[in-house]
């Protein structure tokens, strides 16, 4: 038995998978505000899952950051109280046993490469496009993670070739200006469309498809900037495939407007990188995070 856990800023969800990859119980809660209310969330969601099903199982975490090779703590998550802290070791000491934690956007990634949209691509590109905006790589069903625990995370890059009025662009919570984060995640799309403190790209959708000017300049701005972020990605690594999660994945037009724009930025004479969605939406991350444990792996 495989358990993932998916540690999100709102919600902790948990899978558990056999050996064959069947889901055999899902179940999600609110995320508690502090680290060790987090830490004793998951190892009650883990005991009492174990418990229903009978058996003792792998644990994988996908979160948001990374852990440092560094120093062993975590970095670089927007849930700034896991920063600095030792998260693993905390939750293998919980759960007494070995616990594999690794960004969310790599879980998400290996989702998608291992039995999802781009099953059988040797190169996988996985974007998260949520509250956030994160990246994971995925080379022959492997992700790659890099010396500093930072490959993917494209969503701290700024945003490439930007106009007049997107300098210096927003801050970003990492402390910085300009991130693609700020642009092309649901937050920095319903801020470009309603200004500073909005959040509903949610409606910023049906908005543009009942017609709303505003609405529909946004969301082609946004195809841009999304557009601009990927052509980046292409020239680096020439993934097989490019997948796309988060809430913003569900937005139809992106599988159009997206690869309609592509060629004006990527170097190259054609551009026929497939832009995908999830094929397990909301589950590719906790999916992933379970598939960081082979099934010949023993708890």
């Amino acid at each position: 038995m495989r358990i993932g856990i998916d540690l999100g800023g709102t919600k902790i969800e948990i899978i558990a998978l056999d050996a064959a990859g069947t889901e055999r119980h899902r179940e999600r809660i609110a995320t508690p505000d502090d680290y060790w209310g987090v830490v004793r969330a998951i190892r009650g969601l883990v005991e009492a899952t174990e418990s229903r099903l009978a058996a003792r199982a792998t644990v994988g975490v996908g979160m948001p950051g990374c852990i440092s090779p560094a120093t062993g703590l975590v970095k670089g998550a927007n849930s700034t109280f896991l920063n600095g802290m030792p998260f693993d070791r905390d939750l293998a000491a919980a759960l007494g046993r070995p616990v594999r934690v690794m960004n969310d956007a790599n879980c998400f990634a290996l989702s998608e490469a291992a039995d999802g949209a781009a099953a059988g691509r040797r190169v996988v590109f996985g974007v998260i496009l949520g509250t956030g905006c994160g990246g994971g790589v995925v080379v022959d069903g492997a992700p790659l993670v890099g010396p500093h625990a930072i490959a993917g995370e494209w969503g701290h890059a700024p945003l490439p070739w930007p106009s007049a009025v997107e300098v210096p662009g927003r801050r970003c919570w990492c402390g910085r200006h300009g991130c693609l984060e700020t642009w092309i995640s649901g937050t920095g799309l319903a801020e470009d469309c309603d200004g500073p403190g909005a959040r509903d790209a949610v409606a910023v959708e049906r908005r543009a498809a009942a017609g709303e000017p505003r609405a529909r300049a946004a969301l082609a701005r946004h195809a841009d900037r999304l557009a601009r972020g990927l052509a980046v990605v292409i020239d680096l690594i020439d993934p097989d495939a490019i997948v796309l999660g988060g809430g913003l994945s569900n937005m139809d037009h992106l599988y159009e407007a997206v690869p309609r724009l592509l060629p004006a930025y990527v170097f190259s004479d054609v551009v026929t990188t497939p832009i995908l969605k999830a094929k397990h939406g909301d589950s590719s991350g906790v999916r992933g995070a379970a598939w960081l444990w082979r099934p010949d792996e023993a708890p």
